[in-house]
């Protein structure tokens, strides 16, 4: 059987890892496209391995990243998100990673795509385009070429590697920007009493801050807040529940006509985080995580599971939240505005920060900040199947 050979980067981002290409590496046409990338990650796969593919059979590993040129004046880069389902014959488009998104400047550094400094930080401005958002990434660079050793520590990455620090701009959208419909709080409010059928009445935080987000008390879903990721995913009819209440939010927020458009279509957003006052757990490394160590627990479902540190969008739309006075993740911190949030995830601990002010009576916040780090795995082309006959 022919094979393709198509260039590519393997690249560990934050937490996460994904295979990375230029946009002009692939077909324009979106079928076409994704019927590729779906053969290179491995999916469609009933066994949910993806062993004839590059994903890691994780929504933390099952993932792909376009970047080209960007066609806007105040960018350097376009950069497009897909979130490849394993067991489903699917890429879902519609939010951002923000743990990859640390690796997007290193990548497009090494393409050739942005000039950067032989020494010091390169600025990269990265034009988001799943939610027409602008990220600037602070990438460390050593005699031209992108720094990846160092010493930032980041809790469910084992090897410490150069600190990469990421700005997500106006992450809320309170710019009133059309790009981005909806604004911060969908419905206008911080908290919303949002029915499910079959399960009760809920009050959640429906915001839009790095991607869509949901936030519900832990103690609402009969849980601590200290669950490791066998606690959630062993649990079927929790994980029902969790679904349940995802699909009808994203309604609420206006991102789907029905719930199961959600549940079908949407796998990857909006993305339902459970918190909760600080506990006392042992987290996967085995580091234990007291509770003068966090402001607050918190634990986020990605693709169905619970993910097995925290989401990178997921901890901006924490900052922003805890930053926002009512919301349920402010709640939690006796209602004070934190600029900074320490929370704990089943990894560790992770500190995110928000920059707000208040306008015209209403808070806004003019970016969200985090630090990552990223690696080249690998590099080189991946091996695609001949697909032609198929398109």
């Amino acid at each position: 059987m022919a094979q393709t050979r198509i260039p590519a980067v393997y690249m560990r981002g934050g937490t996460s890892k994904g295979v990375f290409f230029r946009a002009d590496s692939l077909p324009a046409n979106p079928t076409q496209r994704d019927r590729i990338l779906l053969r290179v990650i491995g999916s469609p796969d009933p066994y949910e391995k993806q062993t004839d593919g590059m994903g890691g059979a994780t929504s933390s590993t099952s993932k792909v990243v376009l970047v080209g040129p960007s066609s806007r004046a105040d960018c350097d880069v376009d950069y497009l998100f897909g979130a490849v389902s394993i067991d489903k014959p699917m890429i879902d488009w519609s939010g951002n990673c923000g743990n990859l998104t640390s690796a997007v400047g290193p990548f497009a550094i090494a393409q050739g795509l942005v000039d950067a400094p032989a020494d010091g930080i390169a600025i990269v401005r990265i034009w988001q385009a799943n939610i027409n958002a602008r990220i600037i990434a602070h990438v460390p660079m050593r005699s031209g070429q992108v720094e990846e050793d160092g010493d930032f520590e980041l809790d469910g990455v084992t090897f410490p590697a150069a600190e990469i620090r990421i700005e997500f701009l106006d992450p809320g959208g309170s710019d009133g920007s059309e790009e981005r419909s909806g604004g911060m709080f969908p419905t206008g409010n911080v908290v919303d009493a949002v029915d499910v059928p079959g399960y009760g009445s809920y009050q959640l935080t429906l915001i839009n801050a790095g991607n869509p987000a949901i936030f519900i008390s832990a103690e609402d879903l009969g849980l601590k807040g200290s669950e490791m990721q066998r606690d959630i995913n062993d649990d079927a009819a929790l994980l029902a529940k969790c679904e349940a209440i995802r699909a009808h939010a994203a309604v609420r927020m206006g991102l789907a006509r029905t719930p199961q458009e959600v549940t079908e279509l949407r796998p990857h957003t909006p993305k339902l985080a459970f918190v909760s006052l600080p506990r006392a757990y042992t987290a996967s490394s085995g580091k234990q995580v007291e509770p003068a160590m966090v402001d607050i627990n918190a634990r986020i479902l990605s693709m169905g599971k619970l993910h097995h540190a925290m989401t990178g969008t997921g901890a901006v739309a924490i900052a922003v939240a805890a930053a926002i006075p009512g919301t349920v993740v402010n709640a939690l911190t006796s209602g004070k505005r934190a600029e900074q949030v320490r929370f704990g995830h089943p990894s560790g601990v992770m500190v995110v920060g928000a920059e707000t002010e208040q306008r015209n009576g209403a808070w806004v916040v003019s970016k969200a900040l985090m630090s990552r780090s990223a690696r080249r795995l690998m590099e080189g082309y991946v091996l695609v199947p001949f697909l032609a006959a198929h398109d």
